[in-house]
């Protein structure tokens, strides 16, 4: 592995923004100072150029085993590195559904291969694997996954003994995504009355509604209060939700965290007119005022970190009526330069998104040695070039499905190298596959 030297970065960590050099050897952060003089096989003038610390993204869907013709951890993990993201943790909702130990360690095995980014993978909990699940390692496995609302296969808890138990026995995180089932049932039944199987994109918001989010939420919450369990709810969709959770206790502290995804700081229902389907995830997303009120919670603390739910389908999957068109997009290549764009536009400070989407997800998740721009870290780093326009083609998508929400936008900021545990893996569009991703390990 070759030493690296960094030169003259503006660099944004914990709090501080600041100019130093620095110098990476055996992939661990070996100094920050100015004017470092390491002799280095690889030196990279940053000069002018904002490092941070590499992403580390708590909700992905790579698809690997079982749905690879939507994406796989290899074209996925490219596009993660190429966006700045340099750790991700996956869900379980593959095929088969990671439920037992060996089937989630085929999972670990396959991305020891063929990922470029740092990785960890969920254990699903169903209504059926309690013992499978109690088995997991905290130290080895980032979460167990336990879906609280509408899944795909084994994946739906709605037995209220189980979930009672998952919360009052697992021995480390829980997270949750959380819509009321009963309720999005209601709904659709009372929209199909009105327009039989005519449905449209827009009214995915009211069949998914804020209702249906408040009741499995507040749910969640209850059950973690009442077992002591360590809770963090995913992709809050409504800023009525965001009111469920504690701004005042340091996040080291905190018992119960929640989640904020790009697309529900980015897009509102106004935007289903143009987007359609493609703007289609659920949890959905909902008013201009719902997408006001998580982007306050993210910058007052009720919201703990920003992830991005990535998630592809095809093009002719998504291109499908609204009924038939599934939910979820790709977003993993482009979520720091949309929370760029956010900086640009005076609604997140560079020292939050920082915080936000990386020292946070690292503190949440107890995770060893990264997340941070210190001495004695691994080196997950991103430049970025934070007035080089960047526009998103066909031509420069990376995730295999080979589309993306954001097709035709010009972000402000481009993001220009991406190291991932010491390993240089991206610079000015090019890919470099030495080495590989490593597993996460979490101190727990």
């Amino acid at each position: 592995m070759p030493a690296i030297l960094i030169k003259a970065a503006t660099i944004v960590n914990e709090g501080q923004i600041f100019v130093a050099d620095i110098y990476i050897r055996d992939g661990i952060i070996q100094k920050i100072a100015p004017q470092l003089t390491e002799r280095a096989e690889i030196e990279i003038d940053a000069e002018g150029q904002y490092l941070l610390p590499g992403l580390i993204d708590d909700q992905v869907h790579f698809r690997e085993p079982g749905l690879t013709h939507k994406a796989d951890i290899w074209h996925e993990s490219r596009a993660a590195v190429a966006g700045g993201t340099t750790s991700f943790m996956e869900m379980p909702n593959t095929v088969p559904n990671a439920l037992t130990q060996r089937l989630l360690q085929d999972k670990f095995d396959i991305a020891a291969q063929r990922s470029l980014a740092n990785y960890s993978f969920y254990m699903g909990a169903a209504n059926d694997n309690l013992d499978e699940v109690l088995r997991t390692d905290p130290r080895t496995v980032c979460g167990i996954k336990v879906f609280m609302g509408s899944s795909t296969g084994n994946m739906l808890v709605d037995d209220e003994y189980t979930l009672e138990r998952i919360f009052a026995q697992a021995p480390m995180l829980i997270a949750t995504h959380c819509e009321d089932e009963a309720t999005i049932r209601q709904n659709l039944a009372k929209f199909k009355a009105i327009y039989g199987e005519a449905l449209t994109p827009d009214m995915h918001p009211l069949i998914r509604s804020s209702e249906a989010c408040f009741i499995s939420s507040s749910r969640a919450v209850e059950l973690a209060k009442k077992h002591g369990s360590r809770l963090h709810i995913l992709h809050i969709s409504t800023a009525r939700e965001a009111q469920l959770f504690d701004a005042e206790i340091p996040l080291e502290a905190k018992r119960i965290t929640a989640e904020a995804c790009v697309h529900h700081l980015w897009f509102s229902d106004a935007d289903y007119a143009g987007k359609g389907n493609f703007i289609k995830w659920n949890p959905a997303v909902k008013t201009a005022a719902d997408r006001r009120g998580i982007l306050a919670a993210v910058r007052d603390g009720h919201i703990d970190v920003i992830a991005t739910d990535h998630a592809p389908h095809t093009l002719n999957e998504k291109l499908q009526p609204y009924l038939q068109a599934p939910s979820g997009g790709p977003l993993v290549q482009h979520a720091l330069q949309a929370l760029l764009d956010l900086h640009h536009n005076g609604e997140l400070t560079l020292e939050e998104l920082v915080q936000k989407t990386a020292h946070n997800t690292a503190i949440c998740f107890q995770v060893d040695n990264r997340g941070f721009v210190r001495e004695g870290y691994w080196a997950d780093l991103v430049l970025v070039d934070l007035n080089k326009p960047y526009t998103v083609t066909k031509a420069n998508i990376l995730s295999k499905c080979g589309w993306s929400p954001f097709e035709g936008h010009t972000f402000k900021s481009t993001i220009t190298h991406t190291l991932v545990s010491g390993n240089l893996v991206y610079r000015d569009g090019e890919l470099f596959e030495r080495g590989s991703g490593k597993r996460l390990l979490f101190n727990r």
